[in-house]
């Protein structure tokens, strides 16, 4: 009996910090509309430290792959995000790859989910990202301003 009682103690602990991760979820849908820059995509983010300040990972095309930090909850159309991605020319706060950058200004997000369920949510809610598909359930919500 007592093992019952600690189990569900357990699961009530872990339920309600389900919910209060959930409750402190930052979605990025409205920034995904594909009406801003990198800098003003990436910048508060950096700044609140939803996200880490030094890119994870540069990209030739200069796309800079940023974490977001532990304990924060980025989602993109319901979506759990994976990585938050940007590059903008002669902005401090990116670094430039190897080759020729992608754009002027380019900035998305990275999610867990497939890419069709992606598409329609995207779609539905009026952003016209563009939608890649870059792993197995994990597919890239991407704006390129030029």
């Amino acid at each position: 009996m007592k093992s019952l009682v600690q189990a569900v103690r357990i699961g009530l602990f872990i339920f309600i910090g389900a919910l209060s991760t959930q409750a402190s979820a930052y979605a990025l849908d409205s920034q995904l509309d594909c009406k801003s820059t990198a800098h003003a995509f990436i910048a508060p983010l950096q700044e609140n430290h939803t996200i880490e300040t030094t890119p994870m990972r540069v990209e030739s095309n200069s796309i800079n792959a940023f974490k977001p930090t532990n304990g924060s909850h980025l989602t993109a159309f319901d979506f759990g995000v994976f990585a938050v991605v940007g590059y903008q020319k002669n902005d401090a706060i990116f670094k430039q790859g190897s080759g020729e950058p992608i754009a002027d200004s380019a900035y998305g997000a990275v999610v867990i989910g497939g890419e069709d369920s992606v598409k329609e949510k995207v779609r539905a809610a009026g952003s016209d990202a563009v939608i890649r598909h870059v792993a197995p359930f994990i597919t890239a919500i991407f704006c390129n301003n030029d």
